[in-house]
């Protein structure tokens, strides 16, 4: 599983110019899932997101997850984000999960993150979405649940 999580004071995701959701302060998460990933993948990530310190205290330091400061977690299934572009200039996704594995670990995400009292809201999955990230910072923090980096 891979996530670009990235802090934000807003965020929000549309659908044929619907907005789904929308968050205030907190992270825009761009999730992945690999066709090799379990279920304890799903809580690595969960456990990360909510945890992660990327938010400011007085000092101006990394102290505070977006538990501490009662923000809002947008998440969003992005398959690309295991494309391989090893060989050629045209993506291989032999290693994204199918659309039917994704969708129930995308799930299990959401579910890990609100059993952690996070806000957690979803984009509509398989659809083509409009996403609008104001990142603050800017702050982008890259997680693979294989640590593979």
């Amino acid at each position: 599983m891979r996530a670009v999580v990235q802090r934000v004071s807003g965020g929000k995701v549309l659908v044929e110019n619907e907005v789904l959701a929308e968050i205030e302060q907190g992270l825009v998460v761009l999730l992945g899932i690999s066709e090799r990933d379990e279920d304890r993948d799903a809580s690595y990530m969960a456990e990360k997101i909510a945890n992660l310190r990327i938010f400011s205290d007085e000092d101006g330091l990394f102290n505070f997850s977006v538990r501490d400061i009662g923000g809002e977690v947008l998440v969003i299934s992005q398959f690309t984000l295991f494309g391989d572009i090893r060989k050629g200039r045209r993506p291989s996704f032999t290693e994204a999960a199918s659309p039917e594995k994704a969708e129930i670990f995308y799930k299990k995400v959401l579910e890990n993150l609100r059993e952690k009292k996070v806000t957690a809201k979803e984009g509509k999955f398989q659809a083509v979405m409009e996403v609008h990230i104001v990142n603050q910072g800017p702050v982008t923090i890259v997680i693979d649940s294989k640590k593979n980096f």
